[in-house]
């Protein structure tokens, strides 16, 4: 009887420590027990309970927990958040609480009247970032190698995602993501549950998604040559190599107006500069922290990035609509700030009558708000979209026209 016993206290301490999503874990805080610590720890992680940073989230609901001897106070959003529970016998202190959906969110902690722990970067995902019953899974291909002429044999991996709407006989719309091994994850950042359930819901068109890698020559990475370069050569890529070899085996819209592409960092910058130099070929941009600073310029030979807010002020305006995101503790280096490039990236775009969307948060050079909003984003970007149309004119938003130029606030020093 005794090692029976044994036996079954351990399988108990074993479904105690299984990891446990945020509403469970909620569920059993209402009732905090010593199984309750264990599936805390497991679930946050006991290294990240010690430092400060420990959260987990699923929808609007979160939870946190930290080790302090004292009372900690948390703030989240710089605000003060729900006050913290200590399990009784021990240092472990949590509290849970609801968060808005579809963005990034920060947190830290005051202990003692210090400054503890935190992080940045904490996406709060919508329900579109979610699997729906009855919404139908779209199909990932294989990995495919494409060696390049245009970058003389450059090879670069790429994937297809096609939903599970494409009809072989209906052209159908498509866009292009740059570092396509992240998508290609499913759960990394969700795009592909995005995609699913927005075309499902018809808030975006039937398209093809080309999840595109940036490529090498031999050993060396070809990504910033790529993505940084302010030239058509790009562009020129993508309209002469990737899309024909895809349109090999999918039926692909060829207007500029059913065509869109995206990136993040320097495969931001490459996205917008690929619609810069063809317009008529890409008119639709999301750039997540998009690096439009001088990583490739080369004065007096080849500009950078550095230099597009102000080709868009001075040269002829292009027919694109364009989402830009950005936060406030982006990266800041050698090669430029991003922030203030962004920004000013958005006042160009205003300052010319873009049809541009700029969101700024408090983020740092991660992708957590942009794929927290990436459900928003894929919606603004493609509404209006009329499948019968090869073109349009896009104008900027009436609200948009009515606010400010975004300025800047110094908030790190006295």
């Amino acid at each position: 009887m005794r090692c029976v016993l044994v036996i079954l206290g351990s399988v108990c301490m074993m479904a105690a420590a299984e990891k446990l999503p945020a509403p469970r874990l909620i569920e059993m805080s209402r009732h905090p027990s010593a199984a309750f610590r264990e599936a805390l720890l497991a679930s946050l992680g006991e290294a990240e309970v010690k430092k400060g940073t420990a959260v987990l989230g699923q929808g609007p609901d979160f939870i946190w927990a930290v080790e302090s001897r004292e009372a900690p106070e948390l703030f989240v959003d710089d605000a003060p958040f729900a006050k913290m529970t200590r399990l009784k016998g021990s240092d472990l202190w949590f509290t849970s609480g609801q968060l808005k959906t579809g963005q990034a969110h920060w947190f830290h902690y005051v202990i003692g009247g210090a400054r503890f722990g935190g992080r940045n970067d904490v996406p709060a995902f919508g329900a579109d970032s979610y699997e729906h019953p009855g919404v139908p899974r779209g199909t990932l291909s294989e990995k495919r190698v494409h060696t390049s002429r245009i970058y003389d044999g450059m090879q670069s991996d790429y994937w297809i995602y096609v939903p599970a709407q494409y009809n072989p006989a209906t052209p159908a719309a498509v866009m292009v993501w740059q570092d396509g091994h992240n998508l290609a994850d499913r759960e990394k950042w969700r795009a592909q549950i995005v995609f699913d359930n927005l075309t499902y819901e018809q808030k975006i068109p039937v398209m093809i998604h080309v999840f595109l890698d940036p490529g090498k020559v031999g050993d060396k990475a070809m990504r910033s040559i790529e993505y940084d370069t302010v030239t058509d050569r790009y562009a020129r890529f993508l309209l002469e190599e990737i899309l024909p070899e895809v349109a090999q085996k999918y039926n692909l819209r060829k207007d500029g107006y059913s065509r869109a592409i995206a990136g993040l960092s320097s495969g931001g910058i490459c996205s917008f500069n690929a619609a810069w130099w063809k317009p008529e070929e890409f008119s639709r941009v999301l750039s997540w922290i998009g690096s439009f600073t001088s990583i490739q310029w080369h004065p007096g030979e080849l500009d950078g990035g550095n230099v597009f807010p102000f080709m868009i002020r001075k040269q002829p305006k292009r027919n694109i609509r364009v989402w830009l995101q950005d936060g406030s503790e982006d990266l800041e280096n050698n090669h430029g700030s991003w922030p203030l490039q962004n920004i000013q990236m958005a006042n160009s775009l205003k300052m010319r009558g873009y049809d541009f969307h700029f969101s700024f948060g408090h983020g740092t050079h991660n992708p957590a708000h942009g794929s927290a909003e990436l459900p928003e984003e894929m919606a603004w970007l493609w509404r209006d979209y009329d499948p019968g149309k090869m073109q349009q004119t896009y104008e900027m938003d009436p609200a948009e026209k009515d606010k400010p130029y975004y300025r800047v606030k110094i908030y790190s020093r006295e």
